[in-house]
């Protein structure tokens, strides 16, 4: 037999039966059979054991190892111990009855459970990652990185990382800096958060100061973060050839401006050279800062490579960028490319220790860039979305070719043009096909005027390659005929 039995229901007064195991550690088997004895309610609470040399009698166990479980349960929680009454187990509160949770009404038949196609904007193919290459990085990095790497770390980033995003943004995104105009951050937000609202642990206090003109067109969230920081956002007209940067001199007190110029979002296209030129104009005649928010610049198909406007003048433009597109956003790695005012100021913000970004992380992806293997991997990825981008539009020409595509030559998303008051019922007509997509109107500045096209934003990059054929089709049949 490979189990041993006992009934010692007349010494502690319970129906109990004790099943041990013969192989493995006595003293284990024995603490977890009483443990489960008291969790099941086979031993009460206030039930009195037998004196452990009784126990150990019954069972064929040394008394030190029945002492021993005893003294285990008791530090635990589960017995309690006192000179003249013996062990016993512990009072506790009943425990609580479980939760009843309700039946589900019936799903009516044909009716959707939730969204199987996922075309929304933002986020990268997630089976993308480059794991092999990350981990060969990791292990390099942190064989290769000095004691003090592993300390309370510089708030403004590792050297090694720094020191690798300034040789590559200078190479790849026309950025003009040097290591120490570099401050790392765990994304974009945060870096909003330290420019303007300051973060948790630092007073609430930001660097800027000022109403901000951002695009009609972004992403609410940021506006909403620059709102909570008690940042008054005002909305620049966008046309074709991206924000109307001209009228930066006509918004009353307006100090900076929030600008996407490689690939407007959600809109697409780049800023046209006349407005850049304007836009750096109105920060130097006004005293004024432009934020650059360079969120997918790598990716483009059908155009020349676009640099950043930061090398127009690094004294007038913070650039700000991250991985969360190229690699992914869980790795929380972001910068800032600051004027040389702004250093010492965001740094402050930041605090006197990294608490952000994980050093190990910060040490990992300045290898990948260092190696070229971030390079390899931008470069198989824009390969990637590009047959994605290819395989849309040729669907919508073969099922909607009435359906206008814009924004189209880079990025990770596309906008689909809706006739005027179509958006919403082309949105609940994806949602019963199980598209998850973006309207085009969600993305509008509460406060903007003017025009307001319907439209769909349509991320091709986040479905797996073997659901991205599937997601077309349903998404094909949600738009008008």
């Amino acid at each position: 037999m490979s189990e041993s039995w006992v009934n010692s229901a007349e010494r502690i007064g319970a129906d109990l039966h004790l099943r041990l195991p013969r192989e493995g550690s006595r003293q284990a088997a024995l603490t977890g059979a009483l443990r489960d004895a008291v969790r099941e309610g086979r031993l009460a609470p206030g039930t009195r054991l037998p004196p452990y040399r009784s126990l150990a009698a019954d069972l064929g166990l040394a008394r030190n190892t029945v002492a021993s479980a005893y003294a285990e349960l008791v530090a635990e929680g589960w017995l309690v111990a006192r000179q003249g009454s013996g062990t016993r187990v512990a009072e506790r509160a009943a425990p609580p009855r479980p939760v009843r949770v309700p039946k589900r009404a019936p799903v009516r038949e044909g009716a959707r459970r939730g969204p199987v196609h996922n075309l929304r904007q933002g986020q990268p193919d997630a089976s993308s990652f480059p794991r092999s290459a990350w981990l060969a990085a990791a292990r390099r990095a942190l064989n290769a990185a000095p004691h003090e790497a592993f300390g309370p770390g510089d708030p403004q980033g590792r050297p090694e990382l720094r020191e690798a995003l300034a040789e590559y943004l200078a190479r790849a995104r026309g950025v003009r800096t040097a290591p120490d105009r570099i401050v790392i951050c765990s994304g974009f937000v945060h870096a909003l958060r330290l420019l303007f609202g300051g973060v948790a642990g630092t007073g609430g206090r930001g660097v800027l100061r000022g109403r901000l003109a951002v695009e009609s067109y972004g992403l609410t969230f940021h506006h909403g973060v620059l709102e909570e920081s008690g940042v008054r956002t005002v909305p620049l007209a966008l046309d074709e050839d991206g924000a109307r940067t001209g009228e930066l001199g006509a918004l009353e007190r307006v100090r900076g401006a929030l600008l996407t110029p490689a690939h407007q979002f959600p809109t697409g296209g780049p800023l046209h050279p006349e407005r850049r030129n304007a836009a750096v104009d109105w920060a130097r005649t006004h005293d004024g800062l432009l934020l650059e928010d360079d969120y997918d610049g790598e990716f483009r198909y059908d155009r020349e490579p676009v640099g950043a406007v930061q090398g127009l003048d690094p004294e007038r433009i913070v650039y700000l960028g991250s991985v969360s597109k190229s690699l992914s956003p869980a790795l929380r790695l972001g910068w800032m490319v600051l004027p040389e005012h702004l250093v010492g100021a965001v740094v402050g913000v930041k605090g006197e220790r990294e608490a952000w970004a994980s050093v190990p992380d910060q040490l990992t992806l300045a290898e990948f860039l260092a190696s070229g293997r971030y390079d390899r991997h931008v470069r198989r990825m824009r390969q990637r979305y590009r047959r994605r981008r290819d395989q849309l539009t040729a669907a919508l020409a073969g099922h909607a070719p009435h359906v206008e595509v814009t924004g189209i030559a880079a990025g990770l998303h596309a906008v689909l043009r809706l006739p005027s008051g179509t958006e919403a019922s082309v949105l609940k007509a994806a949602a019963w096909q199980g598209v998850a997509v973006d309207g085009l109107a969600s993305f509008r500045h509460a406060r903007a005027t003017g025009p307001h096209p319907d439209g769909l934003v349509v991320g091709y990059a986040t479905p797996p390659d073997h659901a991205y054929a599937s997601a077309l089709d349903s998404l094909c049949r949600a738009l008008p005929s």
